[in-house]
């Protein structure tokens, strides 16, 4: 099994976990859709965060953790979505893969 069928693997799960506890329900109903896709939202706000306070620890532990709880977010947001996180990241590094740029002050400026 290859490391994207493994992600796309894990990703299948996450989203599967999200329909037996109820995050995901009936898609159909764009109204209650929109109302899902902003509160998804906020638990990633809320995991982004917590994973800048493990960072501000220097707690790997506590990274490795939280920075899967923000995947967790983005996985169960990019579905509400109709989309994969797998196809995302794959979209992104496509347009990243051959863009120019340099490194200012520790962040990565493209041309």
């Amino acid at each position: 099994m290859s490391k994207y069928e493994i992600f796309e693997e894990l990703e299948s799960k996450v989203v599967d976990w999200g329909y037996s506890k109820g995050i995901l329900g009936d898609l159909d109903d764009t109204d209650a859709l929109y109302k899902r896709i902003h509160k998804q939202l906020n638990k990633f706000e809320e995991e982004a965060v917590e994973m800048i306070d493990a960072i501000d620890q220097r707690n790997v532990d506590k990274v490795r953790d939280e920075m899967g709880d923000v995947v967790v977010t983005l996985a169960i947001q990019a579905h509400l979505w109709g989309l994969s996180l797998t196809e995302c990241l794959d979209e992104a590094y496509n347009k990243i893969a051959s863009r120019s740029g340099r490194m200012i002050d520790g962040v990565f400026v493209k041309d």
